[in-house]
């Protein structure tokens, strides 16, 4: 097996989306442009998408790290518009702008526009809440965004299933369809419900963190792979499990979080920058297979399903927000007030992914009996064209749209407030629980050890309040960066003595590596404190 071509994709994809931290423009967007214009330098490796590797490997760590990283309860309070978008939203899309495709393209039957419907039907993940996090969009639109994004593929894998049994010729009906989602729904999140508990009963017995990450790495997969099995969603199998326990997380050894923190993040930033690369790099096999599509027809097409799909999600988003307070008090008395300006970024931010393309790319090239499956290479030009258009178009104006609406910001000092008053009681509470301790003689301990164990609660209680506070007036350093850097100029100095000791032999590499450790424990935990 040729790894070459990997490493250059993981590589080449990585660098990219380290040059966008240093641009305005997305990372997303850079890597599909990168892909696109890479595409066609001559011997560049075939990277066409396989969608047996990128539904279970690629999308289950990519859903798991999204979950992990959401509030279950923010998005147990979003739930019905997060239903109302991920469900409705996405059999709409599939009805609506399969029947758009049925309707202009020639000799296309409804079965296959169907088909592309559900393909191009579910939003991308990544890509929305990347966007949303660096504007910064109000919380409630970023929860409704991902929770849409978490549970959406569930629903257009099954639609599309469905939509392709009927254009192969296995005989499909919409009441086996309704059964087949259903099953697929309630598996999925059945069989995460019953392994989220012995995951995260391991995960807190296991008192090694190399193994609790080992665990950690698997988890996502596991699930994927047992709810598939067992023909159930493993997309929703993935983010049941990935919820829970991003949700009960505190009780896993302090190790193991720090540990998985850093290796979730180095997974994540390597699989989505290879995906948005992945994507550019289609265009020359999409463009192969046009054959006679291709020209002023071909684009006439991918412009029109573009803009169905545009289209499309502004119809239902709209009615979707207003409408259920209209119609239901318990709506109008439990749910905060929507407003035309969050529904306009929720229904201008659907943008298309990886998984639009993998699912188009398991289109079966044959029928049942033998026939070529009906224009099978121009609906995978479409859902390209669909993908690269939301991506530029979309990813492009969102940012400077939602700074046109002028969303009101953060609070940062009501935030900073709440902080504080948190950490005020878990102090108190924290030395309360010190006195008691320190009274009993098994936990005897010399006064300066004592008190050092009262100046750390009490630093930890006094370092939000400070934040609050006037910067230096020589330097304009806020209270926290004096603190930071001062910290890390006496640890730099520590650092350093270490090193030389060393390199004159008085210490060994051993023991050298154990104190450095000590050193990053503490840099990073003064890095903390202060931030």
């Amino acid at each position: 097996m040729d790894v070459m071509p990997l490493l250059l994709l993981v590589a080449g994809s990585a660098a990219v989306a380290g040059a966008a931290r240093r641009t305005p423009v997305p990372a997303p967007l850079l890597l599909v442009a990168a892909g696109l214009a890479v595409s066609y330098v001559p011997g560049v490796p075939d990277y066409t998408l396989d969608p047996g590797v990128v539904l279970p490997l690629l999308l289950p760590p990519l859903l798991y790290t999204s979950a992990v990283d959401s509030s279950y309860l923010d998005l147990r309070a979003q739930l019905r518009p997060v239903a109302l978008l991920s469900v409705g939203y996405v059999l709409f899309a599939t009805v609506a702008v399969g029947w758009v495709a049925y309707l202009i393209v020639p000799g296309l039957p409804l079965t296959a526009a169907l088909v592309l419907g559900a393909v191009v039907a579910p939003p991308d993940a990544v890509a929305a809440t990347a966007v949303a996090r660096r504007v910064g969009l109000p919380s409630r639109i970023t929860t409704i965004l991902q929770g849409e994004s978490l549970l959406n593929d569930a629903t257009a894998i099954t639609a599309f299933r469905v939509a392709l049994a009927a254009a192969v010729g296995e005989g499909a009906t919409w009441a086996g369809g309704v059964r087949e989602f259903l099953v697929a729904a309630v598996g999925g999140v059945g069989i995460g419900l019953v392994l989220m508990a012995p995951i995260h009963w391991l995960r807190t017995h296991l008192h090694e963190a190399l193994l609790q990450n080992t665990l950690s790495l698997l988890i996502p997969f596991v699930a994927y792979g047992v709810a598939e099995q067992l023909h159930a969603s493993g997309v929703l199998a993935v983010v049941t499990v990935a919820l829970y326990l991003g949700h009960r997380a505190w009780e896993v050894d302090f190790a193991t979080r720090l540990q998985e923190e850093a290796v979730w993040k180095m997974v994540a930033f390597v699989l989505e920058s290879s995906v948005f690369a992945l994507i550019g790099l289609q265009l020359q096999f999409v463009l192969k297979g046009l054959g006679q599509n291709q020209g002023a027809a071909a684009a006439w097409y991918a412009l029109a399903v573009f803009l169905a799909v545009v289209a499309v999600r502004f119809v239902w988003v709209y009615p979707a927000a207003f409408l259920p307070r209209l119609l239901f008090r318990g709506v109008r008395e439990r749910e905060e007030n929507p407003t035309w300006r969050g529904a306009m970024v929720t229904a201008w931010a659907g943008m298309r992914g990886v998984v639009s393309l993998a699912i188009a790319f398991s289109i079966p090239v044959a029928t049942h009996d033998g026939a070529p499956f009906p224009q099978r290479n121009l609906l995978l030009f479409l859902t390209f064209t669909t993908v690269i258009g939301t991506l530029v178009v979309q990813g492009l104006t969102l940012p400077p749209l939602i700074r046109l609406l002028k969303f009101p910001g953060r609070d940062t000092q009501a935030v900073t407030l709440a902080e504080a008053n948190a950490q005020a009681q878990a102090s108190r509470a924290a030395e309360r629980r010190l006195e008691e301790l320190l009274t009993d003689e098994r936990n005897a301990l010399p006064e300066p050890l004592a008190g050092r164990l009262r100046a750390v609660l009490e630093r930890r209680r006094n370092g939000v309040w400070e934040r609050l506070g006037q910067p230096n007036p020589v330097t304009g350093e806020s209270v926290d960066d004096t603190y930071r850097r001062l910290s890390r100029e006496m640890i730099g100095v520590e650092r350093a003595v270490f090193v030389r000791l060393r390199d004159g032999r008085y210490i060994d590499d051993e023991m050298l590596r154990t104190l450095l450790r000590r050193l990053d424990l503490e840099e990073a935990a003064a890095y903390r404190e202060a931030a």
